[in-house]
This record gives structure tokens, C-alpha cells and sequence, in this order.
């Protein structure tokens, strides 16, 4: 029998005014997995991620599950600058009523754990790499240890070469921790390197159009199976005419 789903969206339709932004969204995405909201920009994948986190109600429609702490990833680190690497880390945990001298010790682990120097412990956002910035707001999002991640285009401003360092670290502590994620990205070829489901959302109000699962485990999607998969996702109609506004699958994830 398949897994019971963690997340369960039923009938999301949601408008700001006059305008719709989504119509009749119905999806489940099971615990422990990745699943990944694609479309063209302005589509609405952001608006969903947002309700999915609490941040928003739908107009009509429901969200179901049992998360107790999602934690948000933005494409902006969202630093404190006035607060150092480690303080910026624990800052999450003061919130929880953490003490000062256990919540650093936990921000330095974490920090270890995303690859950042002990030499980084004591720098100011000004003073540290988009990288290392990014790697930053990933160790403050684990430090609160969430059962589900939501990652609004975490990768999109990095260089190829540390995009794909940073997809592979946080695919990692995904399957490592068994959190659940959610990943909102424009990029075809991202989403197949990351998911194990791939939404695609299309029109305004943005409908969901498609569905595909991705069977091949994370540690096997060398870069011939993300183009052969793109390739194979595109073949579906309604799949290419969702992304055919935009130049999908040929940019950060390959």
C-alpha cells in the first residue's frame, strides 16, 4: 500500500479581489518526500507555498496535514546584519526560549553540518559568499528542527556550479532528517534533480495541469538522466504548453 499522504490540498482555489491566482489545486504529497510546485512566473507557486506554510488562507478549498514546525527557505537569506553567522543561525532558538550557551553550541554544529568553516562562526552577512549567506539561512531553518521545508527558489541567485552543490546538500539533510519539502522553482531541470513529484501549475488562475513522479533515487540522477527525464516530462502535452512561456529545464539544474 502507498504511504498515507502528509499533505493533502483539495479544492484550493484563492484570489486577491477580482483577480484569481488559483483555481481548484488538488494534490498529496506523502511524508519524507520532495515535491516540487513548477510553472511560468506570476503563476502562483509562491501564493501556494505560502498557504502550505500557514502564512495564508485559500478563498475556497482546504489543507490538510500534520506538520508542527515548517520552516520557510527564500531565495533571499534574510540575515539579521547585525547579528554574526552563528547568531543569525540560532536565532530561531532563542525564539523557543533555547539557552544562550546551548543554542550557540547547536548553531556551531549546524553550521558544520552545511559546510561552513569555524572560521565563518564570527562573520557578518556583509562579510560572507551569496554561498555561505544561503548556507546560513539553511542551518537557521534546521536549527528549529522542522518536520517540513518549504524552499521558495533557494537557488536561483547562486552560480551553477554552487547551485548544484547546494541542490545536492539540501536533498541530503532532506533525506537524512526524513523531513517532507516542498520546492517552488521555474526550473524543469531543478525540479527533476530534486523531486519525487513534480506539480506543474499553468493559466491564471493557475490550474494544475500535470503531475509526474520521479522513481530514480537522488544519488543516480547523474546529468544524463535529468536531461533524458526533462526530455520525457516536455513529451507530455500539457506539460510543454504549461512551460512553453518560459526557457524551462536548461538553466540551473543542469
Amino acid at each position: 500500500m502507498p504511504p498515507a499522504p502528509a499533505l493533502s490540498i483539495q479544492g484550493l482555489s484563492h484570489s486577491f479581489g477580482p483577480q484569481g491566482v488559483l483555481d481548484d489545486v488538488t494534490f498529496s504529497l506523502p511524508v519524507g518526500r520532495v515535491g516540487c510546485l513548477i510553472g511560468p512566473s506570476g503563476c502562483g507557486k509562491s501564493t501556494l507555498l505560502s498557504m502550505i506554510g500557514g502564512l495564508s488562507e485559500p478563498t475556497h478549498g482546504t489543507i490538510a496535514h500534520a506538520f508542527r514546525h515548517p520552516v520557510f527557505v527564500f531565495q533571499d537569506p534574510c540575515l539579521l546584519p547585525w547579528r554574526d553567522a552563528r547568531d543569525n543561525v540560532a536565532f530561531g532558538l532563542k525564539a523557543q526560549g533555547v539557552g544562550r550557551n546551548e543554542r550557540r553550541c547547536r548553531a556551531a554544529r549546524l553550521m558544520e553540518v552545511v559546510g561552513l568553516a569555524p572560521d565563518d562562526v564570527g562573520k557578518y552577512p556583509h562579510e560572507l559568499s551569496g554561498g555561505m549567506r544561503q548556507r546560513v539561512a539553511l542551518a537557521r531553518a534546521l536549527a528549529i528542527e522542522p518536520d517540513l521545508l518549504l524552499l521558495d527558489e533557494p537557488f536561483s541567485a547562486l552560480d551553477l556550479g554552487l547551485r548544484r552543490q547546494m541542490q545536492a546538500l539540501v536533498r541530503r539533510l532532506i533525506d537524512q532528517r526524513n523531513l517532507t519539502a516542498v520546492l517552488v522553482t521555474h526550473d524543469l531541470a531543478e525540479a527533476v534533480r530534486l523531486a519525487d513529484c513534480v506539480f506543474v501549475l499553468s493559466g491564471k488562475p493557475a490550474r494544475l495541469t500535470a503531475r509526474h513522479d520521479i522513481a530514480r533515487p537522488f544519488a543516480e540522477r547523474d546529468d544524463g538522466f535529468v536531461h533524458s527525464e526533462v526530455n520525457r516530462l516536455l513529451s507530455d502535452p500539457a506539460t510543454a504548453r504549461a512551460l512553453a512561456v518560459e526557457d524551462m529545464g536548461h538553466g540551473g539544474g543542469q
